[in-house]
């Protein structure tokens, strides 16, 4: 069963990060939507092979993808991926240094946190691993929004 505090969590982790793209616009919700798809999909992959491989472990003793890692995969990263690129694409520099704040700030005291209010401990990952186990995405994210901005929209017409 499902604990209140786990239920709480896994609420807050949804709604708030997409009330946040309230405030993003129209325009770059859609401009930035599908490298943020693309890293869902690909977190979620991501999130059941740390999963068979024991990564982590959720306190509540329930094994399920559903109540455990997919608040994860569709709370915080498809809204957090528009913001960094809402804020910082077409400037690598500053994506990067975007991206490396915010997994630092998830991999280091959030993660802690999480572990502090027992929803979720790393296993076989320490925090270092875990933060190159978030980062990896964010070259891919703007590898995707790279090729969406100059060669997808440009052979499909898109302006």
């Amino acid at each position: 069963m499902l604990s209140k505090r786990h239920t709480l969590f896994n609420v807050i982790l949804i709604v708030v990060p997409w009330l946040s793209l309230i405030c993003i616009g129209k325009h770059n919700l859609k401009r930035f939507s599908l490298a943020g798809i693309v890293i869902v999909i690909l977190e979620i992959i991501n999130h059941k092979i740390g999963q068979k491989r024991n990564w982590w472990t959720f306190y509540d003793k329930r094994k399920s993808f559903l109540t455990n890692e997919l608040p994860f995969s569709i709370g915080p990263y498809m809204p957090l991926s528009l913001w960094l690129l809402k804020l910082s694409y077409g400037n690598f520099k500053k994506f990067v240094l975007l991206n490396v704040i915010a997994d630092g700030l998830f991999a280091f005291p959030i993660i802690n946190f999480i572990k502090k209010i027992k929803i979720l401990r790393l296993n076989k990952l320490n925090n270092f691993q875990f933060f190159l186990y978030l980062h990896y995405k964010a070259y891919i994210l703007y590898g995707v929004q790279y090729w969406y901005d100059n060669k997808l929209k440009y052979q499909l017409g898109i302006k």
